[in-house]
């Protein structure tokens, strides 16, 4: 089992920056992958940026150039840095973990942009 915790979210002005961390405990020797997820009302979830445990990335191109994910291994933490926010940013964010089979999410935490 692994558990997953987020933080940072909150409501920032057009062009703002944010940064959310995700907290992970448990299994956490069994997770390959790592990501942030998004959902915006009314649309479906969709990914935003993953990391795996070899410190690989990739990250949407809605958000490319503007988010940055990362992890800190000592920690267990994982983090996405965005910057340049855009209304169309706002959504609840999840973060996401991925290992021995299994696919871990945290309660989410919302982030608005405003204009």
């Amino acid at each position: 089992q692994v558990q997953l915790v987020e933080s940072g979210g909150g409501l920032v002005q057009a062009g703002g920056s944010l940064r959310l961390s995700c907290a992970a405990s448990g299994s956490i020797f069994s997770l390959s992958a790592m990501g942030w997820y998004r959902q915006a009302p009314g649309k479906q979830r969709e990914l935003v940026a993953r990391i795996t445990s070899g410190g690989s990335t990739n990250t949407a191109d809605s958000v490319w150039g503007r988010f940055t994910i990362s992890r800190d291994n000592a920690k267990n933490t994982m983090y996405l840095q965005m910057n340049s926010l855009k209304p169309e940013d706002t959504a609840v964010y999840y973060c996401n973990a991925f290992g021995g089979g299994f696919n871990y999410w945290g309660q989410g935490t919302q982030v608005t942009v405003s204009s």
